[in-house]
């Protein structure tokens, strides 16, 4: 990826439903835990791939419903198309390797000879893609006839479910790990059982702002918006001592710039904040980050890019954000911010910015 200095020092490829996302968890937690862990140690310098079964109608859908980072890397349609970064530019390759012997009417032609199959809807029929609802109980013997038909006219395909296939290949295998936590927090387990990196989420470190080593700019802003959250929620100690440390966080003649244009100093947010404590509690409130950038500008004052997502019961809304930051001359590891600017992602901006603090 053209972001990256060199090779990618991980990269995980998950699939979507029941891997990366849990259905089944309503607060979405392990995924946002997830979220914090990846963009606080591993964006800058890593490769996040989804691989889904899901066409890019339905993927999108999820995204809408999900709190799902912005991969860098997208397979949709099982396997069939490739898509890079944030605008999803497809990789043409990929298509005319998939073309090489690709009939998609031999295959309509075949599977239109089983009764059994139903189409599923026209935006999961892709151009390399023919997909079809089927009883689990008429699979096997469907499949194995199909196949046989497609092999007869020249397509072919293999698939084994991955249950079976660890039950009778991984055990024992060092290098194969069977996650006992569900979903996204089953991946972060897995990064800790190979020790490819931190894998303790900064969601799971109970004081996020005080006496917290801060690692890099990254982390540095994983870290207050989780505390703004916590904040909001009521679910820290209402304490002076987060003030203060803001006040050693926020430069005394900073600014920052409201996604309605307004220029606040960044002292009538320390000031603002204390009344603000707990107003989210009892609320479906959430906050993270996605696609963190930063560069030194200039020799320690940092620039931070990323989009702050913000969920408030079922209002979803999201701000492009740049901060400029000056490392500490006393402490390097320490930032001060200078300057925070917001504007509202396309769709975002809704009837009334009071709601938004920053």
């Amino acid at each position: 990826m053209d972001r990256l200095n060199g090779s990618a020092n991980l990269m995980i490829v998950s699939d979507l439903d029941y891997t990366m996302v849990d259905h089944d968890d309503s607060e979405n937690l392990s995924l946002l835990r997830f979220n914090a862990l990846w963009e606080a140690y591993y964006r800058h310098n890593s490769l996040l791939v989804f691989s889904t079964g899901r066409s890019p109608t339905i993927y999108e859908e999820l995204r809408k419903q999900k709190p799902l980072l912005t991969p860098d890397i997208t397979i949709m349609s099982v396997g069939t198309e490739i898509t890079y970064g944030e605008s999803m530019v497809p990789d043409d390759g990929w298509k005319q390797y998939l073309d090489h012997k690709w009939n998609r009417d031999i295959v309509v032609e075949e599977t239109a000879k089983f009764p059994e199959l139903t189409s599923q809807s026209e935006t999961e029929q892709r151009p390399h893609k023919v997909s079809f609802y089927l009883e689990k109980g008429k699979a096997s013997k469907v499949v194995q006839a199909l196949s046989k038909c497609l092999e007869n006219r020249g397509v072919s395909n293999a698939q084994e479910e991955l249950v079976e296939w660890y039950a009778q290949n991984a055990r024992d295998n060092a290098q194969i790990t069977h996650a006992t936590e569900r979903c996204a927090a089953g991946i972060m387990q897995a990064i800790g059982n190979f020790n490819l990196g931190p894998n303790v989420s900064p969601r799971d470190i109970k004081d996020s702002i005080i006496n917290i080593k801060v690692l890099s700019p990254s982390h540095e802003v994983v870290m207050f918006y989780l505390f703004y959250e916590r904040w909001m929620r009521g679910e820290i100690e209402n304490s002076e001592q987060y003030i203060q440390n803001l006040k050693s966080i926020f430069h005394s003649t900073g600014n920052s710039v409201h996604p309605s244009g307004v220029d606040r100093s960044m002292q009538q947010i320390i000031y603002t904040l204390p009344k603000m404590f707990g107003e989210k509690k009892g609320h479906h409130f959430r906050v993270w980050i996605d696609r963190v950038s930063f560069a030194e500008v200039s020799l320690g004052s940092w620039l931070v890019k990323f989009d702050k997502w913000e969920l408030s019961g079922n209002e979803l809304r999201c701000c492009l954000t740049k901060v400029l930051m000056n490392s500490k001359v006393d402490a390097p590891n320490k930032f001060t911010w200078m300057h925070l600017h917001q504007s509202w992602l396309d769709g975002s901006e809704g009837k009334d910015d009071t709601p938004w603090f920053i």
